[in-house]
């Protein structure tokens, strides 16, 4: 039954959302695995738009935060101000207080206001002078950023970006894909209509059924080595690879990959993980967490190329007993 709601979800957001299911679905994933989603593409692209009408047929509390560099963290949390009628003060949530916060061009702001976000998504709490108030669940985080323009940026870094689920980098559309978003675009009359679809109750229940789904050890030991690959390659053999790995993922990496596994196994109908469940979600889970030297750099190569090399080499019943 869930499953039907899913696809009928996946196919509101097509009503207006041309060509990006990837993108539905990965957001999808980090909804009913309570993970945070950071999406890199170009501008025009539809990552606003996507997240917008996500939150409609979900019917749940949404928030677009755009992020500047004046932005403080009073303006994300909230902060106390004073009553002169009471004489008194009194707590002003921000927008942080909703189910999705859309957080547009997150590299824009300083530090800490990062910091301030950051600590929501870990903590699904926040503090406004003395009282620390709990975020209403679900509550999830889709941070965009744009990979062209660096300039009046600052940059995530890599231990914040780790608390991200996935990365997912938005690709353009194909040609009948952008001639079907221009059509809808260049009409002015176009009116963009969706249906709520799920309830949080049925959010809830998909991610018991979720944590329901079996992934043998087999499974469990692949992911570790995709995972130890990335830490000691060359015992992979991967000794041209480790000349760029500066470090390796984190133990988070193992802890989302499971569970974007199990989550894609669930859409797709199944109660039980494949080898090609891993590899389907592997890049998203593991492209932002290995950190590349300056050879790397030198040599344009990315994460997401060597993620494809470790899927090709990394091999699923092999276990490498590492000191």
């Amino acid at each position: 039954m869930h499953q039907e709601k899913i696809a009928a979800v996946i196919q509101e957001v097509g009503k207006v959302v041309v060509g990006q299911d990837k993108m539905v679905n990965r957001l999808l994933i980090g909804l009913f695995t309570n993970g945070h989603i950071l999406l890199e593409g170009v501008p025009g692209l539809a990552k606003t738009l996507t997240v917008n009408t996500l939150a409609k047929v979900l019917h749940l509390d949404f928030n677009r935060i755009q992020f500047t560099p004046d932005l403080l963290p009073a303006d994300l949390i909230g902060t106390m101000i004073y009553n002169q009628q009471t004489a008194n003060f009194e707590v002003k949530k921000g927008p942080i207080f909703s189910n999705l916060i859309l957080a547009d061009e997150v590299n824009r702001s300083p530090a800490k206001v990062q910091s301030a976000l950051l600590e929501a998504m870990q903590e699904k709490q926040v503090t406004i002078g003395e009282t620390t108030f709990q975020l209403d669940r679900p509550f999830l985080v889709l941070a965009t950023q744009n990979p062209v323009d660096q300039e009046g940026t600052y940059p995530l870094p890599e231990a914040q970006v780790d608390r991200f689920m996935m990365k997912v980098h938005i690709d353009y559309p194909s040609k009948s894909d952008e001639m079907e978003v221009m059509r809808r675009m260049a009409n002015m009359s176009f009116v963009s209509e969706v249906n709520a679809v799920l309830s949080k109750q049925d959010i809830f229940d998909i991610r018991n059924g979720i944590n329901a789904v079996n992934i043998a050890e087999p499974l469990e030991q692949y992911i570790i080595e995709l995972v130890f690959a990335t830490r000691f390659p060359e015992q992979y053999g991967l000794k041209n690879e480790s000349k760029y790995i500066q470090f390796g993922v984190s133990p988070r990496a193992s802890i989302n990959l499971n569970l974007a596994a199990k989550a894609v196994a669930y859409m797709d109908g199944r109660d039980y993980v494949l080898p090609e469940d891993i590899k389907e979600i592997a890049e998203d889970v593991l492209n932002h967490r290995i950190i590349l030297n300056y050879e790397a750099e030198a040599d344009n190569i990315n994460t997401r190329d060597l993620v494809k090399i470790l899927l090709e080499k990394v091999p699923i019943n092999k276990s490498v007993t590492l000191k």
